[in-house]
């Protein structure tokens, strides 16, 4: 029997070249893989998106995400049943109504907000990117220093209204598909403890953290992240 398809969804401040690290091992295990280019728009928009994405897939899905990308794949796979678990990576896993922007301060340690630049566009309204000489301590601190820099000259910008928009669905996909959470002990984004707070609430299958990681850490620790997307994998065969 095939294994369920994986499918990648980046956050803020990333795109889908952050997931390069943990593809070897998935592919490695005969697993399907789609890293999806994330718009970074709205929550809305972005899972719908997502949405399409999935609906060109035919079997069982495994939805990962990270960090904005978690609430992403909280609206898209929200009443789906071909997605049939979902990993959380340094991600927000929002119930009805909450927020990135909510969420992050719900706890204190995050030190996002004093990094970042705020600029208009025509089209989504303000705009939010990490200041690239800020962008290695913030984002990326277990990261080699040299991809780390070229991480910050490639990140791609938020819509500040994708952080601020509350979760449209009135069943998160957590609340029917079984999660796995992967926390990263020195996150400067999003507090270990809101993580912890979110996993517990999910009744998450599993918690894994890795102690020393930034919120990079698809990008630092590849082979623990595809570890814990490979054990939900597992479950869904």
């Amino acid at each position: 029997m095939p294994g369920p398809t994986i499918v990648l969804v980046h956050g803020a401040f990333a795109d889908s070249s952050s997931w390069n690290g943990a593809i070897p091992h998935l592919r490695r295990a005969d697993l399907s893989v789609v890293a999806v280019a994330n718009p970074l728009r709205s929550l809305s928009g972005d899972a719908s998106y997502v949405r399409d994405v999935l609906a060109t897939i035919e079997g069982p899905i495994v939805l990962v995400g990270h960090s904005h990308g978690g609430s992403v794949i909280t609206e898209a796979a929200s009443r789906n049943p071909e997605v049939v678990a979902l990993v959380y990576v340094a991600a927000f896993a929002p119930m009805t109504g909450e927020s990135a922007l909510t969420l992050s301060g719900s706890y204190p340690g995050s030190t996002l907000g004093g990094t970042l630049t705020n600029y208009p566009t025509s089209a989504d309204g303000p705009e939010l990117t990490i200041r690239q000489d800020l962008f290695p301590q913030q984002f990326a601190a277990d990261v080699e220093p040299g991809l780390a820099a070229l991480m910050a000259v490639a990140q791609r910008p938020v819509a500040e209204s994708a952080l601020t928009e509350g979760l449209p669905t009135d069943i998160p996909a957590w609340q029917h598909a079984p999660s796995w959470f992967v926390l990263a002990g020195d996150d400067r984004n999003i507090p270990a403890e809101a993580i912890r707070f979110m996993a517990s609430r999910a009744e998450a299958n599993d918690v894994r953290e890795i102690r020393g990681a930034s919120h990079a850490v698809a990008v630092s620790h590849p082979q623990h992240v595809a570890e814990s997307i490979l054990a939900a994998a597992g479950w869904a065969q």
